[in-house]
Formats: structure tokens, sequence, C-alpha cells
């Protein structure tokens, strides 16, 4: 009984990561299969392993190296002000009294139910009022407001016992080193999973920067690569490629977080 039911558990395992995987391997098929403007009426499922369309991407967009700086800029920027800052935050709201606090964590919260494409109009007039429409600082800004990441990290620092902070106060510590050496390295499960949230979702951005930059050599990779496709022809062979070179950043962050990933999975399920 228990190695049927091993055998059914791998198999459901095996069948839905193939399905879950397929996409992405569809992609990096067609990324390196040479096509021009008509995809095949079939799936690749064996790719030629020719960089015809990678090489056609860089040589006929020249803007495209700008675009991945332009990417690679707002996510890592974002990600390290969210990764202190919703840390700093969430710690106060956790831990820490002062009046009010209840209230300000509830208010910040409920902005969560309001839906994002509601901002966008307010966020240009503000963006137009600063100058900084057509520049990357337009898409920067808006991306360093969000608030999920303290309420991720208020919740997983109130389950931190408060005797750690007690002891490391009675040892000396400031409330700058209970931080830095309790506070963080107990929560980088959380860290990394704010990390990697924050990372994607600025990477994969796509209406907020098409709004706010109208300029090719400002655009984000997801802007620059749909702008690739024209209006009466359309070369899929660059627009795989495109979507295949988008993607490595996000796979090699996941990879080099995804041990604290995967710790606060298994945290969580524990708690």
């Amino acid at each position: 009984m228990t190695v049927t039911r091993s055998i059914v558990t791998w198999s459901v395992l095996i069948v839905t990561t193939v399905i879950a995987l397929f996409p992405m391997y569809w992609l990096f098929a067609n990324a390196l299969t040479p096509i021009t403007a008509t995809p095949p009426l079939t799936p690749i499922l064996v790719p030629a392993w020719k960089l015809d369309n990678v090489i056609r991407l860089l040589t006929t967009s020249k803007h495209y190296t700008r675009w991945v700086v332009n990417s690679l800029t707002v996510s890592l920027a974002a990600t390290l002000w969210h990764v202190v800052f919703d840390t700093l935050a969430g710690y106060a709201f956790a831990k820490r009294r002062f009046p009010l606090r209840n209230v300000l964590f509830v208010a910040l919260v409920s902005t969560l139910m309001v839906p994002i494409h509601v901002t966008f109009i307010p966020l240009y007039l503000i963006s137009r009022s600063l100058g900084i429409i057509d520049s990357i600082w337009a898409i920067l800004l808006p991306a360093s407001s969000q608030v999920f990441g303290i309420f991720l990290m208020r919740q997983f620092i109130q389950t931190l016992p408060g005797e750690l902070e007690d002891a490391a106060r009675i040892d000396g510590c400031s409330e700058i080193g209970v931080v830095r050496h309790v506070i963080v390295p107990l929560s980088m499960p959380a860290i990394a999973s704010l990390a990697i949230f924050t990372f994607v979702r600025n990477w994969n951005d796509f209406l907020w920067p098409l709004i706010a930059v109208n300029r090719p050599q400002e655009f984000t990779l997801t802007v620059g690569v749909a702008s690739l496709q024209g209006e009466f022809m359309t070369d899929w062979g660059i627009i795989f490629a495109g979507g295949a070179v988008a993607s490595i950043p996000i796979i090699i962050f996941f990879l080099l977080f995804q041990r604290y990933f995967l710790d606060g999975l298994r945290l969580g399920a524990l708690k």
C-alpha cells in the first residue's frame, strides 16, 4: 500500500511539474529555432540549438541592452529598498509600541484592496508635475511605495520570540543591533520571499512602464520586447528570443534565493 501510494504521489508530482515547465521549455525551444514572420502551426518540441533569433534580436534592436539595464536597475533598486525598509517597518509594527500603531497598520493594509489600475491617473499626474515622465524615475519611484512587504515582514517578525530581543539588549545591543543581529538573521526566509516577490513583480511589470515612458531608450525589457511586434508583420523569432532572454534573470534570482524561500515555506508550515 505504501509503495503504491508513493508511486501515485510521484506520478502526480512529475506530471504536474511537466505541465508547469512546458511553457518555459516551449519558449526556449522556439527561441533556439530559426523562426521568421510566421510561427509554426505545430509546437516545436525539439529545438534546433541555433542562436539565429538571439543574434537578430541583438542586431535589430539597438536599444535591447539598454532595456536590460533599465529593468535590472528598477528591479534591483526596488528589491533592495523593500528589503531594508519593509524589514524595519515590519519590526516596528510587530515589536515596538507607539501611538496609533494598529490604526496605521490597518490603514496601510487597507491600501492593498485598492486596484493598482485606479492609481495610474494620480501617479501619472504626480510624475508629470515632478518632471520625471519619460525617465526611469517614473517607474522606480512608484515601485517603492508598495506595502505588501510591510505586511509580510510584520506577520513573520511577530512570530519571533521576544526573549531573544531581551537577551540581546541585556548583552548591550542597541535597537539597531537587535535588528541587525537578531531580527534579520531569523527573518531570512521571509526576507528571501520578499526579495523574490519584489524582483519578479517589478521585472514583469508592463502596464505602468508602458504608460509612464514613451522614449524607446527608456523602455524596460517587457515594454521593449512588446514594441518589437509590428503592425502588419511580426518577427516571431525575435519575440521568442526576447522573451527567453528576459526570463533568465528571474530564473537566476530564484535559484540564488530558493534555499531561504523553501526554508520559509517549511517554517510557515510548521508554525
